[in-house]
């Protein structure tokens, strides 16, 4: 990783990735070509800037920059649009602003991570979240934020990104990302490849909380064979039905998204410096 990165740059590089995710058709999720879940492209857009310079705080430990972007977000639209984006951005900011790997940061989180995530999601207040047998958001926060995380895990991605050392943006998004680029496209159907490679590697877990493991891998089998559509060709057509098709059941694959934007900005920061 690139040895202590600015803060500037940091801010610049997730917003840049926030934006990037937008301008991409992304089934079921709100991007450029349609809005839905009654959130707007703008929403995300103006999350992107108030949220900026909280998960870039220099200095900052990662449940400081989770909960600052979040309470940002809510004073701004006042609706949740990226409680997951920050989960994943904050550990892999910190480590590039310190120039070391992420598994150093997550190796690092303490009771006051704890804490400040706790305080973030019960601000944000995901929808589909309901109530945990242990470390429920509601009580106390645990000693160490890894410690809610690991009981999470099962049943939450973005959780199993912190117990796993962000496994699936090595395994899955960063791969899928070189390989659309080496195959010609260029953004945004980039990211489109990336977000359909998240939908189809595993079950989205805000669509199992929401519609239930059943509908979610559902979703997953629909988003594999999607895989086979040629992006290079710009299937806006046939995206979009699908899209509408999504969000006429009311299903949002927002954890996808969610790491479709942490492998952005991942890839941002772990650049080599020219």
């Amino acid at each position: 990783m690139n040895l202590g990165l600015p803060p500037t740059t940091i801010a610049a590089a997730y917003e840049a990735s926030c934006l990037a995710e937008l301008d991409a058709l992304k089934p079921g999720n709100v991007h450029a070509f349609a809005a839905g879940h009654r959130m707007a492209v703008t929403d995300f857009v103006t999350s992107a800037a108030v949220s900026a310079p909280h998960l870039a705080r220099a200095g900052a430990g990662v449940g400081a920059r989770v909960l600052g972007g979040v309470e940002a977000t809510m004073r701004a639209v006042g609706q949740n649009t990226n409680l997951g984006i920050l989960l994943l951005c904050a550990p892999l900011a910190l480590a590039a602003e310190r120039g070391v790997v992420v598994q150093d940061i997550l190796n690092g989180l303490d009771a006051q991570d704890a804490a400040d995530v706790f305080a973030a999601i019960r601000a944000a207040n995901p929808g589909g979240l309901g109530r945990a047998a242990q470390h429920d958001v509601n009580d106390p926060a645990p000693p160490s934020l890894m410690v809610a995380m690991k009981e999470a895990a099962p049943r939450d991605r973005i959780a199993r990104a912190y117990v796993s050392g962000f496994e699936d943006v090595v395994r899955v998004g960063l791969p899928a990302l070189a390989a659309a680029r080496a195959g010609g496209l260029a953004p945004p159907w980039t990211t489109t490849a990336v977000f359909l490679a998240y939908l189809a590697a595993f079950p989205d877990s805000h669509v199992a909380r929401k519609h239930g493991p059943e509908r979610a891998e559902l979703v997953r089998t629909e988003a594999r064979a999607l895989l086979s559509v040629d992006l290079a060709m710009d299937p806006v057509a046939e995206l979009l039905a699908h899209d509408s098709a999504l969000k006429a059941a009311a299903i949002n694959p927002g954890t996808s998204a969610d790491f479709t934007v942490a492998t952005l900005f991942l890839d941002i920061v772990t650049r080599p410096v020219r």
